[in-house]
């Protein structure tokens, strides 16, 4: 299964005491794999940073690029399908360039994806996600 997960999404699931936690324990056992472009994982250290520290967003950044279930995408056209937030196409460009099988998330601007019918992007609220990990 191939995941693209929104930064709020892998923000609640780093720390070993917070409910979401499996989500990352199921990326390091390898249960799926985490699709990525150089902007996400920008995005990610910048966050993480931010909002807990450097020394967890580096240590975070490692385990993902180290990762044998990383994909590292290179995506080459942009399609500009969130109008609401610019900032989240960087996740529905990721999602269609792997042919992910999901986006993982709560944002709602990436929600509206579900009324656009092509590029059809699959998307999965954090506990829906966890139900079918589970």
């Amino acid at each position: 299964m191939k995941i693209v997960i929104d930064t709020n999404i892998l923000l609640v699931s780093i720390s070993d005491r917070s409910p979401y936690h499996i989500i990352f324990k199921n990326f390091i056992d390898g249960k799926f794999q985490l699709c990525v472009t150089t902007d996400i994982l920008s995005e990610y250290e910048e966050i993480i940073g931010r909002l807990i520290n450097q020394i967890t967003a580096d240590a975070v950044l490692k385990a993902i690029e180290n990762s044998p279930n990383t994909i590292l995408i290179e995506k080459f056209f942009r399609f500009d399908l969130i109008k609401a937030d610019a900032d989240d196409n960087k996740f529905v460009d990721c999602a269609i360039a792997s042919n992910a099988d999901y986006i993982v998330t709560n944002d709602r601007h990436i929600q509206a994806l579900t009324s656009i019918p092509f590029p059809r992007v699959n998307i999965l609220k954090i506990d829906d996600f966890i139900n079918l990990l589970r």
